[in-house]
């Protein structure tokens, strides 16, 4: 049986407004803690609240992260973005229905950033039979906005996963 980190994730309720900042939210006490584990503990991304409605989370932004030139790496952002979107898509979809796997990732990079806390928050667009369309943004501690980009995602379900004979 495969492993999916979004197995029975306790959801959260509140959501942003459109266009609003993303600010820092206290940590969801019933938050599965396989989610914050693999790749996102790597990067130090830390899942603060997720359900099929919005996942939000945190980023200290670490020498680690950055490229030559001093400023945070864009595939971290991109990492945020799919990160999110991915979890958010299967929290939706459930697990018993299928799972989801990303097919387009566009992030656009509006400010440079060479240290603090990130803050990334993902919502639906759109929520489909076959795909599912996700916004993120990310913002700094001064709620300015960082990075703001979308991921489609393919909806695989059971039946579509189940090998032919």
């Amino acid at each position: 049986m495969a492993f999916s980190p979004c197995d029975r994730l306790q959801p959260w309720s509140a959501r942003a407004d459109e266009g609003a900042a993303v600010t820092p939210t206290e940590p969801t006490a019933e938050l599965d803690p396989r989610l914050n584990t693999g790749f996102t503990k790597l990067i130090g991304l830390t899942i603060t609240a997720a359900s099929g409605d919005e996942v939000r989370a945190e980023l200290d932004v670490g020498p680690e992260l950055l490229q030559p030139n001093g400023i945070l790496h864009g595939g971290v952002h991109c990492t945020l973005v799919e990160s999110l979107a991915s979890i958010g898509g299967a929290l939706w979809l459930s697990d018993d229905a299928g799972h989801v796997v990303g097919v387009s990732n566009s992030t656009d990079f509006l400010r440079a950033t060479k240290d603090g806390t990130l803050f990334a928050a993902a919502t639906p667009v759109h929520r489909g039979r076959s795909q599912q369309l996700w916004e993120v943004r990310i913002t700094d501690y001064a709620e300015r906005l960082v990075a703001k980009g979308q991921v489609r995602l393919q909806n695989l379900r059971t039946a579509e996963r189940t090998p032919k004979a």
